[in-house]
C-alpha cells in the first residue's frame, strides 16, 4: 500500500521571519507547506482575512500574526480579526511577536548567536519587544558578523541590521543546531497551541 501523502497547508503571514516559522512548524506536524501569502505587514493581512478564511473551506490554511500590544492577550484580537473561523483554518497569534517562539528554544537561539544563555528568559511570551530585545541581545554576541549582521547601522534610521532577517532564516530551519520547534513550545504557550492546532490539520484525511 503506497505511503499516504502529507496534507498541504497554505498559509499567510506578516513577514520573512514568520514565513520561515510557519513552514518549518508546518514541517513539523507533519504537513506539507504550501504557497505562502502575505509577506507585507499586518494591515495587508487584515484586509484579506477574509478570503483566507473562506479558502480554508476548502483546504487547510494557517494564518499567523503578532500580538504586539494591541491587546493584552490573543482573545481579543482573534475576535476582532476572525470571530468565525472555518474548520480548516488555524489562525494562530504569537505573543508578543514570532522572535519569541524563537528565543523559546534558549540553549540553541543562544549556541547559534553565541550569546550568555543566561540573558534570555525562561518566559519568552513576558518580552514586551521581542525584536528589539533579539537586536540587544546580538550586542552581546562574540561574533562579529553576527552582531555586523544584526544591529541596525547609526544612520540608517532602521530598527534591524541588514542580515537580521536572514540569521534568524538560518536560524528558524537550520536541522543540526538551529529551532527545534517542539522544545521551544514547553516555554511558550501561543506556540504549543499552534503546533497543536496544526498536527490536527495534518493528521485530518
Amino acid at each position: 500500500m503506497p505511503a499516504q501523502l502529507p496534507i498541504v497547508i497554505s498559509a499567510a503571514v506578516e513577514g520573512l521571519v514568520d514565513e520561515a516559522v510557519v513552514k518549518r512548524l508546518i514541517a513539523e506536524a507533519g504537513g506539507k507547506a504550501g504557497p505562502v501569502f502575505g509577506k507585507n505587514g499586518k494591515s495587508h493581512l487584515k484586509q484579506r482575512i477574509n478570503g483566507y478564511n473562506q479558502a480554508a473551506s476548502r483546504a487547510p490554511w494557517l494564518v499567523l500574526i503578532d500580538l504586539n500590544h494591541e491587546f493584552d492577550c490573543p482573545p481579543p484580537l482573534k475576535a476582532t480579526w476572525l470571530p468565525r473561523p472555518s474548520p480548516n483554518m488555524c489562525f494562530r497569534i504569537a505573543v508578543r511577536e514570532v522572535e519569541a517562539w524563537l528565543l523559546a528554544d534558549r540553549q540553541r537561539f543562544a549556541s547559534f548567536f553565541q550569546i550568555p544563555l543566561s540573558a534570555i528568559p525562561t518566559d519568552p511570551e513576558s518580552i514586551d519587544n521581542p525584536k528589539e530585545f533579539v537586536v540587544n541581545l546580538a550586542g552581546m554576541s562574540k561574533s562579529r558578523d553576527i552582531r555586523g549582521d544584526m544591529i541596525p547601522r547609526i544612520s540608517s534610521g532602521r530598527t534591524v541590521g541588514p542580515g537580521y532577517i536572514s540569521r534568524l532564516i538560518e536560524f528558524a530551519f537550520d536541522p543540526r543546531k538551529g529551532w527545534r520547534p517542539q522544545h521551544a513550545a514547553s516555554s511558550s504557550d501561543s506556540l504549543k497551541r499552534c503546533l497543536n492546532r496544526l498536527q490536527g490539520l495534518a493528521k485530518r484525511v
